[in-house]
C-alpha cells in the first residue's frame, strides 16, 4: 500500500470540500453523457471515464451513457470488405452495413464500456434503443449541393434514422435500481427496420425525454471556439444561432450545437460540449467551478 503524506490528505480533503456544493446540486439528478471520439479508443482515457461514471453513481447522480463508435465501425467494415460512403456528414447505411453497425455498437463496444465501468466498481447495463421499445426512429435523408452543377439533390442515406419517440419506462426502471444504462444508438422504425442513429442526436433525445439536468457531449475539441480559435466558456441559444449564421460555428460543430438547442428546448437545464481527451473531463465539468468546455443555456 503506498504511503499517503499529510499534504496528500489535505489536498484530497480540500478537493472534496470544493466539490460538495456541486455534488449536492446534482444529487438524484439525471446527467446524460455522450461518450465518443478518439478518447473512447484510448485505454487510459476509457479507464478515466469509467472512474468518473462510478464516482457520479456513488455521489447520488444518475448517469446515462450514450456512446458512438464511428472509428470502430469503419475498421470492422474495412476488415469485412464492405465499402462505406458518407453524405452530409452521415454514413450511408445499406442493409449489410446496418447489420455490422448494430453488431459493433450494441455488441462489442457497448459491452466493453459496461465491463470497464464494472472493473472500476460500478454497476452498468448495456442496452440499445430497440430494447423495451425505448426509442423508435424515422428514416432521414439529407439535401446536398452537387459541387459540379451547384444543384441541390436529396441523398438517400439508407438505414439512417433520427429519434421519433422515446419511452422512458426501461430507463426509469434501471435508474431506480441504481444501475447506469449504457446505450448504443441503434433504434427500430415503425416499419420494423433497424436504424443507425447519430450518437449526439440520440443522446439529445434521451436527455430531453428524461428531463436531464445536464447533457455532456464529449468530443475531440475543447468546446465551441471563436474565430481566433479560443474557447467560448458559455453561450445562450440565441448566441449559438448568431455564431452559426456569421460562420464562427462551422462544419461538424453545427450539428452538435443544433443537438444542444434541441435538448434545451425539451427541458434540459444546460448542455456542455467538452474535450473527452482531457483526463476526468466529466468530473471537472460537473464538480469544479471552472468547468471543462462550453456551457450552453436557454
Amino acid at each position: 500500500m503506498p504511503d499517503i503524506t499529510l499534504p496528500d490528505v489535505q489536498t484530497q480533503a480540500e478537493t472534496l470540500v470544493q466539490a460538495l456544493p456541486h455534488m449536492q446540486r446534482y444529487d438524484q439528478e439525471i446527467v446524460v453523457i455522450k461518450y465518443g471520439g478518439h478518447a473512447m479508443g484510448d485505454p487510459a482515457a476509457a479507464e478515466d471515464f469509467a472512474e468518473d461514471v462510478v464516482l457520479l453513481e456513488q455521489s447520488g447522480v444518475k448517469p446515462i451513457v450514450v456512446h458512438g463508435g464511428g472509428p470502430q465501425i469503419g475498421k470492422m467494415l474495412e476488415k469485412l470488405g464492405v465499402k462505406s460512403e458518407f453524405a452530409a456528414g452521415l454514413r450511408i447505411t445499406d442493409k449489410a452495413t446496418v447489420e455490422i453497425v448494430e453488431m459493433v455498437l450494441a455488441g462489442s463496444i457497448n459491452k466493453q464500456i459496461v465491463g470497464t465501468i464494472a472493473a472500476e466498481g460500478g454497476k452498468a447495463i448495456g442496452l440499445c434503443g430497440k430494447d423495451g421499445g425505448m426509442v423508435t426512429a424515422r428514416k432521414v435523408s439529407r439535401t446536398v449541393v452537387d459541387p459540379d452543377s451547384n444543384i441541390e439533390k436529396i441523398v438517400d442515406l439508407g438505414f439512417v434514422g433520427e429519434p421519433e419517440t422515446v419511452n422512458r419506462t426501461v430507463l426509469d426502471a434501471v435508474l431506480n435500481a441504481e444501475i447506469t444504462p449504457v446505450l448504443a444508438p441503434v433504434a427500430i422504425g415503425r416499419d420494423g427496420q433497424t436504424y443507425n442513429v447519430n450518437a449526439d442526436t440520440f443522446a439529445g433525445a434521451i436527455a430531453g425525454a428524461m428531463n436531464a439536468k445536464r447533457l455532456l457531449l464529449l468530443t475531440d475539441v475543447p468546446g465551441v471556439l471563436n474565430k481566433d480559435k479560443e474557447l467560448i466558456p458559455e453561450l445562450t441559444v440565441d448566441q449559438c444561432r448568431d455564431l452559426i449564421a456569421d460562420g464562427t460555428i462551422t462544419g461538424g460543430m453545427i450539428p452538435k450545437v443544433e443537438t444542444c438547442i434541441y435538448a434545451l428546448e425539451r427541458g434540459v437545464e444546460a448542455v456542455v460540449i467538452l474535450d473527452g481527451k482531457v483526463p476526468h473531463a466529466v468530473l471537472l465539468e460537473l464538480l469544479t467551478d471552472h468547468g471543462a468546455g462550453t456551457l450552453i443555456r436557454r
